[in-house]
């Protein structure tokens, strides 16, 4: 029997990505072999409940909603994510998985938009990132950068360019670290420099202050 450890299972509004604003199951996966500086869901990180995989189902169905977020801490810690992702498309969600960047995304089924994490400086977990993710990831996926500073900017402007990455990614994403990074500031730097991203703020920190179970 198939099992993995949870922390929570909730149905909210997605507050960052392709989807943001969409109402969504999120199943968070416990764990996470990293340790940015501004992670703010360091209460995933351990604990957890063990739950049979028919029980996880179950609870999404109970919640509702067509699309569902798998995300961590960092969910592909756990093999068994694997299995979850393909069994949530077969019953005909709309999937989204959100990972750090730093475990091989290869296995992941094609119909999940896999939310590729790239750290940049500014999160200390920058020699973590695993860039032969990168080629893999298609039209259907997305990168996002969440970045500390003007520096990070730079950084992420460069991987870009390097990667190629608005050429053949679906979404790139910029997003400012709550509290460290103004949206605007952002904002007016992405346009002076015209590029072809798009900035994400965490709607859930406006909205709930990035409550659990938010």
């Amino acid at each position: 029997m198939t099992e993995l450890r949870i922390t929570e299972i909730f149905h909210s509004l997605q507050g960052e990505a392709r989807s943001v604003g969409r109402p969504t199951v999120f199943v968070r996966l416990t764990g996470c072999p990293l340790r940015c500086s501004w992670c703010d869901t360091t209460y995933s990180f351990s604990g957890g409940q063990i739950m049979p995989m028919a029980a996880v189902l179950d609870e999404v169905r109970r919640q509702g909603a067509r699309h569902v977020c798998v995300t961590g801490g960092e969910p592909l810690a756990q093999p068994e994510c694997l299995e979850l992702l393909t069994r949530l498309c077969n019953e005909g969600y709309e999937v989204s998985l959100e990972t750090s960047g730093a475990l091989d995304v290869s296995g992941v089924d094609p119909r999940v938009s896999r939310v590729v994490d790239v750290k940049a400086p500014g999160s200390g977990e920058s020699h973590r990132n695993l860039y032969e993710n990168l080629p893999l990831l298609t039209a259907h996926d997305q990168v996002k950068f969440v970045l500390a500073s003007r520096q990070d900017y730079e950084w992420a402007r460069f991987k870009c360019d390097q990667h190629r990455l608005v050429e053949r990614v679906g979404d790139v994403l910029f997003s400012p670290v709550h509290g460290a990074l103004e949206p605007r500031t952002l904002a007016e730097w992405i346009l002076a420099d015209k590029l072809h991203v798009r900035l994400q703020v965490q709607l859930h920190k406006y909205l709930w202050n990035n409550e659990p179970g938010h």
